[in-house]
């Protein structure tokens, strides 16, 4: 069988989806609008209600309403796309889109995780050091983080997407995923993937992992200051400032190191899915029911959200 050689400035992918049984893509369109829209305005309200609140302008609450930003961003350079392709006999992707699409996903993921060890260190600093926390976790501070957090990712995505763009397709393009991930495009080159594989396993781990250090170290010294208080009510409250954030992170570093933290060869496309699913879809439509439900200060900012709208 003859091999074709496809231009990478002119070559377009094919993106199966979530599922290619034609039965199930009317259903799977429904759920998956129905999730995308929770997150809107799951996340929006969140966005909303804490600019609304004065009594919400504090460090936390600056990391995640800039969190929530980052989820609406995030699930809307994947979900949009796959709804159409659901709907869709011809689910085409441009090269060029495809290269746009993992560049965007990338940038914001990483800022997501970046984010999340910024909420970290707030909770380190206000558990274990209260009375320097308002020097510490200083608007400049927290401008500074959130900064760091999108220029890291950002030049990060770039390197990824630099390096794929290198790549040559040959034969099939046909992904077998509902997005542009790097690992199922990785698996259609015919080059030497050995560079990107380096890469993966280093600069990426390095920029995955240098956030999740810093959360596990951060607990860790949380954990052994809340251990030091006498009283159980005082450890309760203490942790149960935490437990919101900790549930995030472990769903999103969770499905991500199942994903992406694996030998090329060991790359399941069913599993995969699943697991993508969860932090690209699951994780941003979960987060506002899970720092609301149990935040009295959320809580209240959204009932003065409402009273501002019907007022």
């Amino acid at each position: 069988m003859e091999i074709k050689n496809y231009s990478s400035s002119t070559a377009d992918f094919i993106l199966l989806g979530i599922s290619s049984n034609p039965h199930l893509q009317k259903p799977l369109f429904a759920v998956f609008l129905v999730m995308y829209l929770i997150t809107l305005v799951g996340n929006g309200l969140i966005i909303l209600a804490i600019h609304s609140d004065s009594r919400l302008h504090t460090p936390m609450y600056f990391f995640l309403s800039n969190l929530s930003f980052m989820d609406i961003c995030f699930t809307t350079v994947i979900v949009p796309n796959m709804l159409v392709n659901l709907l869709s006999e011809t689910k085409f992707i441009s090269y060029v889109g495809c290269l746009v699409q993992m560049y965007f996903f990338m940038a914001l993921g990483n800022t997501d995780s970046y984010l999340l060890a910024s909420m970290a260190i707030d909770r380190l600093v206000a558990i274990c050091n209260p009375f320097h926390y308002d020097v510490v976790m200083s608007p400049r501070c927290c401008l500074l983080l959130l900064l760091g957090s999108c220029t890291i990712s950002h030049l990060h995505s770039m390197l990824r997407v630099l390096l794929m763009s290198r790549l040559s397709f040959c034969a099939s393009h046909v992904i077998k995923h509902f997005f542009c991930d790097t690992q199922p495009v990785l698996k259609l080159s015919c080059s030497d993937t050995s560079s990107n594989q380096i890469v993966v396993m280093t600069e990426t781990l390095a920029v995955i992992a240098t956030p999740f250090l810093c959360i596990l170290f951060s607990y860790l010294r949380i954990i052994i200051t809340v251990l030091k208080i006498p009283s159980a009510a005082g450890k309760w409250k203490a942790f149960s400032t935490c437990g919101s954030h900790l549930t995030v992170v472990v769903f999103f570093y969770g499905s991500i190191i199942y994903v992406y933290f694996r030998p090329l060869s060991m790359y399941s496309v069913v599993k995969d899915r699943v697991a993508t699913v969860i932090y690209t879809i699951v994780t941003p439509m979960l987060n506002p029911f899970i720092y609301s439900l149990r935040n009295k200060d959320i809580k209240r900012g959204l009932r003065k959200l409402r009273d501002q709208v019907y007022s």
